[in-house]
């Protein structure tokens, strides 16, 4: 086994997509682990630490949404990727989806080549820098490597999906964010959201931190401004 391999949790109750996703991954080079249900899911994440879990989102014993929901709520898995398996394909269930900390979609019936393809994308987002990044703008200091934001030395907890927006605001501050620049850097030009899905993370940013420190630049997009 390749200690350096990242590790993969496939969490589906079918058993031949489990077989055949499981086959797949493994030919990459990724170290796979599998679930049969979502209760089975959050244990095996946590005994694994997984860099990428790919959740079924009908499931027994949890459904892949609420694994997400109950794992995004730990420190060990702010960072942590995941992919939703879904047969439903109205937009309303991918935002959903997306809001409470998803990375991507992938539809069923699955096309393996797709899946791989979407694998492969996720961790080439993923940019691991060996200088601080973190971010230091007068009483507040937002910290990527622990997806911590300090307001006067007060720790806030943001969702994956909210922090990265809004470190992405603030390391450029000032500069006005078009919206379409925000759903490509922030979801990817391959997952279709909606323009509500940007409004509805700028808010719970907003209340959570307590600062108006997001400014709307009407019909154009968002910048930060402390």
């Amino acid at each position: 086994m390749d200690l350096n391999a990242k590790r993969i949790l496939i969490a589906d109750d079918e058993p031949d997509i489990l077989e055949i996703i499981s086959y797949n991954l493994t030919k990459e080079g990724y170290e796979i682990h599998t679930a049969k249900n979502g209760q089975e899911a959050i244990e095996k994440a946590k005994a694994v630490l997984p860099d990428l879990i790919i959740l079924d989102v009908m499931m027994p014993r949890k459904t892949g949404m609420e694994v997400c929901q109950v794992l995004r709520t730990l420190p060990q898995f702010q960072k942590t990727l995941i992919i939703f398996l879904t047969a439903m394909s109205d937009e309303s269930s991918h935002i959903r989806g997306l809001e409470i900390g998803g990375d991507d979609y992938v539809s069923k019936p699955i096309s393996t080549k797709v899946l791989v393809s979407r694998v492969n994308a996720l961790f080439r987002r993923v940019v691991k820098e060996e200088d601080d990044r973190t971010l230091t703008i007068e009483n507040m200091t937002i910290d990527p490597d622990r997806y911590l934001v300090s307001i006067d030395k007060v720790d806030i907890v943001l969702a994956k999906k909210e922090f990265e927006l809004l470190y992405l605001l603030a390391a450029k501050q000032g500069r006005v964010f078009l919206r379409n620049e925000i759903l490509s850097q922030i979801w990817g030009k391959e997952v279709i959201v909606g323009d509500r899905t940007i409004d509805v993370h700028i808010r719970k940013i907003r209340q959570k931190l307590g600062v108006d420190c997001i400014t709307t630049v009407k019909g154009v997009g968002y910048k930060f401004e402390l």
